[in-house]
């Protein structure tokens, strides 16, 4: 006779493994649930400048894969806009070549993918109506630090293309010791600024950071660019 002991725990114990499965796939990415509001200018557009807009890669000259990546018209345009589909991030193609696994994952080699951060907020501004929108915000230049103030927009704009495992240019943006060369050679600055052919205009391919941007690191090398 059955032991009717051993396949009751066995099926006890099936159901908390299949319960405890469910609840984490309703925490991944596949179910994303937050109501703060993305912008496209602000948040979206960055990731895409400073990790996919490289040469070779989805610009407006070489529109690999037919991606254009470079801006919001762009964009919405590629592939006949199944790249993105508004509302739907499940379902848009530009989305599942961030999550997907293998040799079509994206960014692709030697560059390092996206956050789950990132990828959370391509996902919520798709999921939001994928809308051309922006916000601005007052900045204090009294309070500005490298920590709190410079380092955030740095990784945002600049990282993908200037971190320590893809040095573009051989200059690295992933921390204080490297960033300080560019602060006070000069070079950092004037790339952002884009006011002189003796600079790289930066971020390559894409749009000159803000004014707010620009002032908070400007700021920051005025004050002698300290490891605040």
């Amino acid at each position: 006779m059955p032991n009717l002991k051993f396949i009751y725990c066995f099926f006890i114990l099936v159901g908390i493994v299949c319960s405890t499965v469910l609840l984490l796939d309703a925490c991944t990415k596949e179910s994303i649930q937050s109501e703060k509001t993305i912008y496209f200018q602000n948040d979206v557009l960055p990731i895409f400048q400073s990790n996919c807009t490289q040469a070779g890669c989805h610009n407006a000259k070489d529109k690999a894969e037919g991606y254009d990546l470079t801006s919001y018209e762009s964009i919405m345009a590629s592939k006949k806009s199944k790249g993105i589909k508004p509302g739907d991030y499940k379902n848009s193609s530009i989305y599942e070549s961030l999550v997907t696994g293998g040799p079509d994952l994206m960014p692709a080699n030697p560059y390092n993918p996206l956050s789950d951060a990132q990828i959370t907020t391509i996902a919520l501004w798709i999921k939001q109506g994928a809308l051309n929108n922006s916000t601005t915000t007052n900045v204090d230049l009294n309070n500005v630090t490298y920590t709190l103030s410079v380092k955030p927009i740095l990784d945002t704009y600049c990282k993908g293309c200037h971190s320590s495992s893809n040095a573009g240019g051989n200059i690295s943006y992933e921390d204080y010791t490297n960033t300080q060369v560019t602060a006070n050679n000069g070079k950092l600055l004037g790339s952002i600024q884009q006011l002189s052919t003796n600079y790289k205009a930066m971020p390559q391919g894409g749009n000159k950071l803000s004014d707010n941007n620009i002032a908070i690191i400007q700021k920051w090398i005025s004050n002698g660019s300290p490891n605040n």
